[in-house]
């Protein structure tokens, strides 16, 4: 399956127009396409299925509680699939049968390891500062997000090994934060701030036949070894 994929357009305030790339069996939204949520209407009606991943920025302002199934709806309107902990198998114009597995994966803040971990925090503690967003009327500071990561880290650790039983032949995995430090972005190194945008999953990236990751703002492609 060819796959278009578009992340951290932050068309709120970029200029940019999205068009359908030729060949292309879907389009993959991996997060941070517009905090006010209007830019996804340019998708309604795309040629091909759209799958959205939602990224920290689509839940500035917000109470995250509240927000996902608005988000959802607004999605569900435009014909654009959501995927939040979910799973979703669709076919290839090869016959092959594509299972997508989705979650913002929210940082744990442990891509330097437990030793790493409180730096990390301070760290991205601005970032949920600059985000404003609250989760039941709390703000929605770094603990949270780490709640909310491990949360979704141990739903990509089930999903990942759940077998096949004839159901899809490969598996493609979609988050919004990346997930390893090999994603980093070189022009910022190695920093206790890199944790608020990588998370240490390399254990998981064996379990999927391809991973699409957004929010590092820079491009990488690389493979890793499968059992």
């Amino acid at each position: 399956m060819k796959i278009q994929l578009l992340s951290d357009l932050h068309l709120e305030s970029e200029a940019f127009e999205p068009e359908p790339q030729a060949g292309a069996e879907l389009l993959v939204l991996a997060g941070d396409i517009d905090s006010s949520w209007r830019g996804y209407e340019r998708f309604s009606g795309w040629p091909v299925p759209v799958l959205v991943i939602a990224g920290n920025h689509e839940f500035d302002y917000r109470d995250i509680t509240h927000a996902w199934p608005a988000l959802r709806l607004h999605c569900a309107r435009l014909g654009l699939t959501l995927l939040e902990r979910e799973s979703l198998v669709l076919n290839a114009r090869d016959g092959d049968r594509l299972r997508f597995v989705g979650s913002v994966r929210w940082c744990d803040f442990e891509a330097f390891g437990p030793a790493g971990r409180e730096r990390a925090l301070r760290a991205g503690a601005y970032f949920q500062r600059v985000m404003a967003a609250r989760r039941d009327g709390a703000p929605f500071d770094a603990a949270s997000v780490r709640s909310e990561g491990l949360a979704c880290r141990a739903w990509l650790a089930a999903a990942l090994q759940e077998p096949s039983s004839g159901r899809w032949d490969r598996t493609v995995a979609i988050t919004h934060f990346a997930p390893s430090l090999r994603s980093a972005d070189p022009r910022y190194g190695l920093q206790p701030a890199t944790a608020s945008f990588c998370n240490a999953d390399d254990d998981l990236l064996p379990l999927a036949d391809l991973w699409l990751h957004g929010h590092v703002h820079c491009r990488h492609d690389y493979r890793v070894p499968h059992a």
